[in-house]
């Protein structure tokens, strides 16, 4: 879908993209604060961003409770929610286009007029006992945590974090909520048919009830390689891993654009070189690597499930392929090949208003990256096989990596595939 972005600067201090779509039939609105988990007061509170997020459609200003919000909200199919991450709490909505002011102004009020109360902060602690929980028996979300955790990333596991529910009170979550929903703290993305309707956005937003404050810096953490962990799983019949390599700086778009290359050559597809190979020979059933880009470092991360007896040669496949690589042996063919894919999957990402919203989000609001849409297929076709090497050795010399694993087994077999992978860095 064709459209047009512009970057407003409101005068309370908050800054966003309003993103035109001609003839577009829903308006898609983003709303984020720097107010994550790492901007808990205390680490005893890590989990108060999450909670503040859960009440964050409960009682407010106009409506008693949750569900009198909910039934006004969603009468004619608008859709809304929010999630938390580390450094992020982001309500998201998307409505037909004949209802954008309606929804607009029901954003406004939950967000800046909230009643939290201690009947919905028990209901929700105990939502967001049960959310995490469940998590435990997730294997891949019981392990990332630890691997941040491993490669120096100031984050709690699971059980750590579950520890700190009952430490949080309605204080506790006024305090939060003042302290980072603020007008300054404040970016939005806004899609939608724009045009005509700028001036009156802009008013809109500039009278939300927000206090000046601050636009928090993300935290630095000072990042490490680590000893390989086990997390022993008495149930878990086979391996379920991860392995990341981190560079202490964010890469830029176009380094991004050819890393996201060689993931694909090395695990897009049954015919890739990792992925393509193991599944030929019968030793995973699914497996794959991808780039992380955070504000002040960048990961590498590959992650999947092996059986025991076919860990060992798994592990060897992935430490041969890395190390053709390293020593530059990318093929004309696979790249060509590459570049072809993300130029099809290009064309295929802008076919609703929400995805064009998806493709700005992560950048602007975590490192104020705008990289126009439209730019994309000259940074495809610019993708570069030296840089691609180059690169992948920076990630492998940078000595900052850890390896994770959740599975019954001893953990002498996962330091073996430890040293299968660390012979090559």
């Amino acid at each position: 879908m064709k459209h047009s972005l512009e970057e407003i600067t409101l005068k309370n201090g908050a800054k966003g993209l309003f993103i035109h779509v001609p003839g577009a039939s829903v308006m898609d609105t983003r709303i984020q604060f720097r107010a994550g988990m790492r901007y808990a007061k205390t680490p005893d509170l890590y989990e108060i961003a999450h909670v503040v997020e859960h009440l964050s459609f409960g009682a407010n200003a106009k409506f008693r409770d949750e569900q009198a919000f909910e039934y006004e909200f969603a009468k004619n199919g608008a859709y809304h929610n929010a999630w938390t991450s580390d450094f992020s709490v982001c309500y998201e909505s998307e409505c037909a286009d004949f209802e954008w002011k309606r929804i607009m102004d029901l954003q406004r009020i939950s967000i800046t007029q909230p009643r939290f109360n201690d009947e919905e902060l028990k209901s929700e602690k105990s939502t967001v006992r049960s959310e995490l929980t469940s998590y435990m028996n997730e294997y891949q979300r019981l392990l990332w945590p630890r691997l941040q955790s491993a490669l120096g990333e100031d984050v709690p596991s699971l059980n750590a974090r579950l520890r700190t529910l009952p430490n949080i009170e309605l204080k506790d979550i006024r305090e939060h909520y003042r302290r980072t929903h603020t007008a300054n703290n404040m970016r939005f993305i806004i899609a939608g048919r724009i045009r005509g309707r700028k001036h009156e956005l802009i008013r809109m937003l500039e009278n939300w009830e927000l206090k000046p404050g601050e636009r928090f810096a993300i935290p630095e953490d000072t990042l490490k390689s680590s000893p390989a962990v086990l997390i022993k799983r008495k149930d878990a019949s086979n391996i379920t891993f991860g392995f990341s390599m981190a560079t202490p700086r964010r890469l830029t778009i176009s380094e991004i654009y050819e890393m996201n290359a060689l993931n694909y050559i090395l695990n897009g597809t049954l015919s890739s070189r990792i992925f393509g190979k193991a599944r030929k020979r019968g030793l995973v059933y699914s497996m794959g690597s991808s780039l992380a880009p955070s504000f002040h470092h960048t990961s590498w991360d590959f992650d999947g499930e092996v059986n025991l007896e076919s860990a060992g040669e798994l592990f060897d496949l992935i430490r041969t392929e890395l190390s053709r690589v390293l020593n530059g042996d990318i093929s004309e063919h696979d790249l060509n090949i590459a570049k072809s894919y993300a130029l099809g999957r290009y064309q295929m990402g802008a076919q609703t208003v929400g995805q064009i919203a998806d493709y700005y989000a992560d950048g602007y609001f975590l490192g104020h990256e705008i990289s126009p849409y439209n730019h994309a297929p000259t940074l495809i076709k610019n993708i570069d096989k030296s840089n691609i090497v180059d690169l992948a050795r920076e990630f492998a010399g940078s000595g900052i990596n850890a390896l994770v694993a959740v599975s019954s087994c001893e953990k002498t077999l996962i330091n073996d595939l430890e040293e299968h992978l660390y012979a090559l860095l």
